[in-house]
């Protein structure tokens, strides 16, 4: 039976969203403990080989957000030891993680995103100017791989530029500097390659920033979205769209904006969306009649089918 089936909840790691992941892991632990699965969380460190070993985990459900969960690293040694997991594979992990690679995908692919320049940390040592770019500010200034908006800045006057960048490179060496658009922010779920639903996030702050995600009260939901039915079929087909060009499989969120004119830009995919009861994902499960307990069963399908293919 698969519920007699070793599964480990990989949870926490040592990205700038541990705490978050943690928590994610736990919700995701206590759903599948609830529906009968065998299951033990994880705390992901140095010794997790060791660990998958000892436990001897034959199907690994990831809830690393950021960092060596989110990039491929984690789907890489899962793939040498033979274990199956949820969710995307090692080059769509990668490829989602790095927001100039995924950028770079959508355009070949026809799938409109904001303007944008990438800069690496030798490019700047001169300094940064707003010449710099072929697009007027606003911009928004972020590192090139990282999640959940750390160290995201929208710069507005020249003499904020240094703070942004600074900020940004002290997360990466590579960072996009991207035109600002005003509009709603509208996130899309996918699950295994069907659209789940969409919903609105209204920020008290001046965009959908790591406060505003996780402070209760900073950000106001709405799900569905309240855009016309047309808008919305649109927006969640580019969201879909989006998901497909990175290669992506299981459960992502895909977050767009529509511009005050209409025009929809794809910003980026999480691959391992937040999955505490409270976050999007689960929100927009909801709207195709999938509770939380029911979402995490489905999200083990891809990992179960990779049990089945192994066992053969």
């Amino acid at each position: 039976m698969l519920t007699e089936k070793r599964i480990g909840v990989l949870m926490g790691g040592t990205s700038q969203e541990r705490e978050v992941s943690l928590k994610s892991g736990m919700a995701v632990f206590n759903a599948l403990r609830r529906r009968g699965y065998n299951v033990i969380a994880i705390d992901v460190g140095q010794e997790i080989c060791d660990i998958l070993k000892r436990e001897k985990i034959e199907l690994a459900f990831l809830v690393l957000h950021g960092g060596y969960g989110e990039d491929g690293s984690i789907q890489g040694l899962l793939e040498v030891l033979g274990i199956p997991y949820t969710g995307s594979g090692v080059l769509a992990s990668a490829l989602s993680m790095d927001k100039e690679a995924s950028k770079k995908i959508f355009l070949y692919h026809r799938i409109p995103v904001p303007p944008f320049i990438v800069l690496s940390d030798s490019d700047i040592k001169s300094g940064v100017n707003r010449d710099l770019c072929p697009f007027e500010m606003p911009w928004v200034i972020k590192p090139s791989r990282e999640g959940s908006s750390i160290g995201v800045n929208i710069v507005k006057k020249e003499e904020d530029i240094p703070d942004a960048i600074r900020s940004a490179l002290s997360f990466d060496k590579r960072i996009i500097i991207e035109k600002y658009i005003a509009g709603k922010e509208i996130q899309v779920g996918i699950l295994n390659n069907r659209i789940l639903g969409s919903i609105e996030v209204r920020p008290k702050r001046e965009f959908y920033s790591y406060e505003a995600k996780y402070t209760p009260g900073l950000t106001e939901y709405i799900a569905p979205p309240e855009i016309s039915g047309e808008d919305l079929k649109r927006v969640e087909e580019i969201g879909l769209q989006a998901h497909k060009a990175l290669g992506c499989k299981g459960a992502t969120r895909v977050d767009t904006i529509m511009s005050e004119h209409g025009e929809v830009y794809v910003l980026e995919v999480n691959t391992i969306p937040g999955m505490t009861e409270t976050s999007l994902l689960p929100k927009i499960a909801r709207q195709s009649n999938l509770e939380f307990d029911d979402l995490i069963e489905e999200i083990l399908k891809d990992a179960i089918q990779g049990i089945l293919l192994v066992s053969r």
